[in-house]
Order: structure tokens, then C-alpha cells, then sequence
């Protein structure tokens, strides 16, 4: 199966439905038979995602900057932990290992994760699918602002749709295999 990245916020102060909704992520990923690849962190919506996962026998890849494996968020329990030098590094490393991309609701960090991704889709540097979960219409605003973009011809709309968006995580991992198949 695949190397599925998921992107989504390690808050240790997010509403519990975020956590759930991270934790049930991670255990159908690992059921339909996915590695999940995450950004190795321990706390917060990540630290739910790499449980889910494992508590349902998936695999789990960290990729983690060595400046958070030394504030102590890092997911020692992955099956492979990689630890790069920068958040840079970080990001290429995690786009070399993923077949495909998935956004839970985030914050910065997670918006500077998918929008790399985005960006080098769109040079055609990978074609990588990439599926943004817009639980509760949490990304509305943001996709708006976006379709704006491509209305004021910043962004072109062929650019616009190679990021998806669903509102379920089942939805958006069918999304996900059927590009892969």
C-alpha cells in the first residue's frame, strides 16, 4: 500500500474532538493497510495520529527536526524515526518518502507543510496526490481566499485543483487510492 504524510497540529491544548478526529485518521489509515508518515512529533493532534495508527498495527514514519527531538515532542515509538537537520529538511525529507498528502484541520506549521507540497505540485516536481479534510468547514476561509486567488489569476486554476478537498477522512483516503491505483 502507500506512504500517506499526514499534516495536522501538535497543540497540546486543541478541543478533544480534534484529537479523536486525528486518532481515528491514523486507525484507518493502518487499516486499509497504509505506512503513515507524520511529522514525528508526540503531542498534541500528531501525537493522536501516530497512536490511532498503531493501536490498529499500522506502521508509522516521524520525520522530525532535531531542534524538537531536543525540546523532548519526539515520537520515540515510531518504527522509523528520521531526524533531520532544519524544518526545511524536514520537508523535503517528508515529501521523498510520501506517496500521497493529507491536511488535517492545523495551524501554521500545518499550512507551511501543505502549501510546500502544494507549491512543488505545481512545478511539476511531484504528482503526488493531495487531499485537504475540511471537517465542519474548517478551511472554508481559507479555500475562499483561495479561489480568490485564482479569480485575480495569482494562481492558476489548474494549480488550484490539484489540491482536493472532502470532508471526511474515509472520503478523503478513497480519494487518495483511487489516484494511486
Amino acid at each position: 500500500m502507500a506512504a500517506i504524510c499526514v499534516f495536522c497540529a501538535s497543540s497540546r491544548t486543541l478541543d478533544k474532538r480534534w484529537l479523536d478526529l486525528a486518532a481515528d485518521t491514523g486507525a484507518q489509515l493502518a487499516r486499509r493497510g497504509h505506512t503513515l508518515v507524520s511529522g514525528g512529533g508526540c503531542v498534541g493532534m500528531m501525537g493522536a495520529l501516530v497512536n490511532g495508527a498503531r493501536s490498529a498495527g499500522g506502521r508509522t514514519i516521524g520525520v522530525i527536526p532535531q531542534a524538537l527531538v531536543d525540546l523532548e515532542v519526539a515520537d520515540l515509538d515510531s518504527d522509523e524515526l528520521l531526524v533531520t537537520d532544519s524544518m526545511a529538511s524536514r520537508k523535503i525529507l517528508m515529501i521523498e518518502k510520501s506517496d500521497a498528502f493529507l491536511a488535517l484541520p492545523g495551524g501554521l506549521g500545518t499550512l507551511d507543510e501543505l502549501f510546500e507540497v502544494w507549491t512543488t505540485a505545481t512545478l511539476a516536481l511531484h504528482h503526488k496526490p493531495m487531499v485537504l479534510v475540511d471537517t465542519d468547514g474548517f478551511y472554508d476561509p481559507l479555500l475562499g481566499w483561495l479561489r480568490n486567488l485564482t479569480d485575480q489569476a495569482f494562481l492558476k486554476p489548474a494549480g488550484f485543483d490539484l489540491l482536493r478537498s472532502v470532508d471526511t477522512v474515509s472520503s478523503a483516503l478513497d480519494l487518495i487510492e483511487s489516484h494511486l491505483t
